[in-house]
């Protein structure tokens, strides 16, 4: 936990955490337990123009929210920002805020890209890159971890897998972030619009080229592929091209990030890893459920249903908070210790259920290969700088790591 954090003054259920910098500034492990313990399904009420919501915090209710496809639905939104004020406008077109039948066709027509077996050659060259930016890093004074090394790892990954040239991922990079909205407090409101409207008009012309000239990649899979027995628009091959960049970058960098400043502030669990006494395999899973990148999901309620103890009516707003129920003490013995050896590792970090993460095989593979990378070329993890935070209501995590990081060799 960081020690910049400002502590919640007392436990409550009415705190907005609507709000970005109640997640950048507070920790929020207190309240969360409070919730767990006292309020499990929580109502908030509406404030202004965002609609009331239930709050779910424990991990057995948050796994129901992901599973129960009958009773909860992505297709009003699958994040508070588009949930509670008025619905995504990618609903019933974006995989991520899709349901039912082409969902399953969809997610069917795109798993066959992220097979560990589709993604053996790109494993290769993934641990290969990643390496070549560990022994650069290493090779200097200081870096920033999060900009000089994290930050490409799964963009080039999802950019490659996409199609996207190498002369276009810096734009690429910097329109994510944007449209997320997770550059800092200063983050203008019409930036994440704009780069939203930006990434929308690249990909829109990604695909027109695609259906002329079509190569080996996803983006020439959507414009070709059939859902549930029709070609997709081209409306809907921009939204899930879109979708897909977003999913396959932000949230591993940010688990990379977070992951690597956890073995700074554990270091224990750092010769843990360095000399083989917990493998790689095990640490991958430990970081994903201590960092939580995507700290929420939302849910619609389709009928009527009984949750936690509350009565849930058709029609209400549900956020279920992985970022809580990862940390939930009923499913996680000392949740709050960081142990990469932790087993079992039931986290929900990919969520569950029908909208399991697509891309879990890819993100494996890119935090195996960071992993290896530092364990293998370097000896010590030192701070220095301030970190930043971002500024997100669904993104947890850092945007700046300054380190020196001291090479094995030196």
């Amino acid at each position: 936990m960081r020690n910049d954090f400002r502590q919640i003054p007392q436990p409550t259920t009415e705190l907005d955490l609507t709000d970005p910098s109640v997640h950048a500034e507070h920790d929020l492990t207190d309240h969360f337990r409070h919730l767990r313990t006292h309020d499990p399904v929580s109502w908030q009420r509406p404030d202004g123009t965002r609609r009331g919501y239930w709050l779910v915090s424990r991990h057995a209710d948050v796994a129901t929210v992901c599973k129960d496809s009958a009773s909860f639905a992505s297709t009003g939104g699958n994040v508070m920002d588009t949930l509670l004020h008025g619905g995504d406008t990618g609903a019933g077109r974006m995989l991520a805020v899709m349901d039912g039948p082409k969902h399953a066709s969809m997610r069917k027509l795109l798993w066959r890209s992220f097979t560990p077996g589709a993604l053996k050659s790109y494993a290769e060259r993934i641990h290969s890159s990643t390496a070549q930016l560990i022994r650069a890093a290493a090779g200097g004074e200081a870096c920033d971890f999060a900009r000089d090394v994290a930050a490409y790892i799964p963009l080039v990954a999802i950019c490659d897998l996409l199609g996207v040239p190498p002369e276009d991922r810096e734009f690429i990079l910097r329109r994510t972030s944007n449209a997320l909205g997770s550059e800092g407090s200063a983050h203008a409101p019409g930036a994440a619009r704009l780069a939203k409207a930006e990434l929308l008009l690249y990909f829109a012309k990604l695909a027109k080229a695609r259906r002329g000239e079509p190569a080996d990649d996803l983006v020439t899979l959507l414009s070709t592929g059939l859902v549930t027995g029709d070609r997709l628009t081209d409306d809907e091959v921009v939204l899930n091209c879109y979708s897909l960049i977003l999913g396959g970058d932000e949230t591993t960098r940010l688990t990379m990030i977070g992951g690597v400043q956890a073995l700074i502030d554990h270091p224990d669990q750092w010769r843990a890893l360095k000399n083989g006494t917990v493998s790689v395999a095990s640490a991958i899973e430990e970081i994903l459920r201590w960092t939580s990148p995507a700290m929420h999901i939302g849910r619609t309620a389709l009928r009527d249903v009984e949750l936690g103890g509350r009565s849930i009516k058709q029609g209400d707003a549900v956020v279920a908070w992985t970022a809580s129920a990862n940390f939930d003490e009923a499913e996680f013995e000392e949740p709050d210790r960081f142990d990469l050896a932790r087993q079992p590792n039931r986290h929900l970090s990919f969520a569950y259920g029908p909208h399991f993460c697509l891309g879990v095989h890819l993100a494996r593979i890119e935090l195996g290969a960071l992993l290896d990378g530092l364990r293998t070329t370097v000896s010590d993890l030192e701070p220095v700088g301030q970190s930043e935070r971002v500024h997100s209501n669904f993104l947890s995590g850092l945007s700046s790591l300054p380190l020196r990081l001291r090479s094995i060799e030196s």
